[in-house]
């Protein structure tokens, strides 16, 4: 009895000692096949795309409104009733076109008051000049005084000043009498007329009788920030960027359609406009079918010039800092991951235009960015980028077709049931 007791205490102890051996060799088991499954797996696969310079146009997009390229407002230069409107509203006319005639009565009789006129006048001077002959004879022979001689002279010269006077009032009386048709100062496009025959208009009234508008070529009116402006000068400035004196212009229209043909730049304001902090710019676009009418909005992509040696990486590859940083991750020549700053200057596209960061060559990742970490290694494969519409449509089909059978199904049974 005595020994079994002494024996028990340490029975205990080697049971308890061993159960902690057991459990540490098999803690340790674990920890090395972890340690060996990490090992085993395979290096993340990343789709990549290498690095090249070129150059690439740098734009801006702006908003701005179409504005015809000639308007003339037409207004009558004389006054009278409107005998009748020679035009259809809304049509096309032609510089010199007939608009309206006025009725031209009174300025009809003036022009017949200045040929009389004319007439008097030239009489007049006939018998003048007649008497003037006359006493240059006299006046030889001292049959008149010089001073008689003197005066017919001057009479002479008073009737030729009448006789030209009388002329200029019937040029004036014959435009007057021109005016009673009122023409098209310019071709263009006309719009709702004003007035209609038996109206009274006056000479230069304010109120226009018809606006006529040149629409091809067109004018599209574009406001820019001054704060972009002063940063594409310094860009010039520094030679980061290439312009050209004829820039580009291409018009996206209201409904999200691109205007096929492209305009040009003509025409930038001197100054800053106090209220907006804007610029004006004026480009223009050929308007052959009169698509692009006054008064539309439309969103203008400027090409402001080439950046020489830039980079056009995707935008998804590229992430941001909370400062706002740029960085990209790099597979270096090792195969591991090397996050790198760069620097962007817009964007063309999907795509971000990267001036500074970047080397020729370097490997750019683009597919499976979220999962690698800086010094990890990877397997480089060249992006392909998917094009996840289509496959979805093409699924959606058959899985719609199998639908169409399962619901069929029951529907058959139920009538050869019955």
């Amino acid at each position: 009895m005595m020994s079994a007791k002494l024996w028990a205490p340490a029975l205990t102890a080697c049971a308890l000692a061993t159960s902690i051996a057991l459990v540490g060799c098999s803690k340790n088991d674990k920890d090395a096949q972890q340690a060996g499954a990490e090992q085993k797996m395979p290096p993340t696969e990343v789709g990549i795309i290498v690095a090249q310079p070129q150059s690439v146009e740098q734009s801006v997009e702006l908003s701005g409104r179409t504005t015809a390229f000639e308007i003339s407002e037409v207004r009558p230069q004389t006054s009278g009733v409107v005998l009748k409107r020679l035009f259809t509203e809304g049509s096309y006319v032609r510089e010199g076109q007939a608009l309206y005639e006025i009725d031209s009565s009174t300025n009809r009789a003036t022009v017949d008051n200045a040929n009389a006129s004319i007439a008097r006048a030239e009489a007049n001077l006939g018998v003048l000049r007649v008497k003037e002959g006359r006493y240059r004879q006299l006046v030889g022979s001292n049959a008149i005084s010089k001073q008689e001689f003197d005066d017919i002279v001057a009479q002479v010269k008073l009737a030729e000043a009448e006789l030209n006077a009388s002329r200029a009032t019937l040029r004036n009386a014959q435009i007057n009498l021109g005016y009673s048709t009122v023409r098209s100062p310019i071709s263009g496009q006309t719009n709702r007329s004003t007035v209609t025959a038996g109206a009274l208009v006056t000479a230069n009234q304010a109120e226009p009788l018809v606006t006529v508008q040149r629409l091809d070529p067109i004018y599209v009116d574009i406001n820019q920030s001054s704060a972009e402006l002063l940063r594409l000068r310094q860009q010039l400035n520094k030679g980061s960027l290439n312009s050209s004196n004829n820039t580009r212009v291409k018009l996206k229209l209201e409904d999200g359609s691109v205007y096929p043909v492209e305009g040009r730049l003509a025409f930038s304001d001197a100054s800053v406009n106090p209220e907006t902090g804007t610029v004006t710019l004026r480009a223009v676009f050929p308007n052959k079918d009169h698509m692009l009418l006054p008064g539309m909005f439309a969103t203008a992509q400027i090409v402001q010039g080439e950046v020489p040696n830039a980079y056009l990486i995707p935008q998804v590859a590229l992430t941001r800092t909370p400062t706002g940083q740029a960085m990209a991750m790099i597979v270096n020549a090792k195969g591991a991951v090397e996050a790198r700053p760069v620097v962007t200057s817009g964007s063309q596209g999907k795509d971000w235009i990267v001036t500074e960061g970047l080397n020729p060559g370097d490997k750019v990742i683009v597919d499976g960015i979220a999962k690698v970490k800086p010094e990890q290694q990877v397997v480089a494969k060249p992006y392909q980028p998917q094009a996840a519409a289509p496959q979805a449509n093409a699924g959606a089909k058959p899985a719609a077709d199998a639908q169409a059978a399962s619901e069929a199904k029951p529907e058959q049974k139920a009538t050869s049931k019955s």
